[in-house]
């Protein structure tokens, strides 16, 4: 389960922005997960929850952001979802689109109490 490692990272990150901000307290932390990054959001929830228990923010929170795939076509410019990994052009039928979304795996704030 690479969510456990993944949750001790995003932990670490948070003490690292700790010892650079003396005092200040985080409440919670935010991350961007994309649909395709291969990270399963409960198991990485489960994994922060365990984790954080032993640290000096028991109570910090993991806000977790969905990121569906999404694409865009080089020939129309037309931005959408993928859904059932079809990922023609819905608009023009240009099947060699770019992915633009759903990778993520990334933290988007650490908010803190001072």
């Amino acid at each position: 389960m690479h969510e456990l490692g993944i949750a001790q990272s995003i932990i670490g990150r948070v003490a690292r922005e700790v010892q650079r901000h003396p005092g200040a307290r985080p409440r919670a932390v935010g991350v961007k997960i994309g649909e395709i990054s291969g990270v399963d959001r409960d198991a990485l929830a489960f994994g922060f929850e365990v984790l954080v228990k032993d640290t000096d923010w028991p109570l910090l929170k993991l806000d977790v952001e969905y990121c569906p795939r999404r694409h865009r076509c080089p020939s129309c410019e037309r931005e959408f979802a993928v859904k059932d990994f079809a990922t023609a052009c819905p608009n023009c039928g240009n099947a060699a689109t770019v992915l633009v979304s759903g990778e993520e795996l990334d933290i988007g704030y650490i908010e803190v109490e001072d």
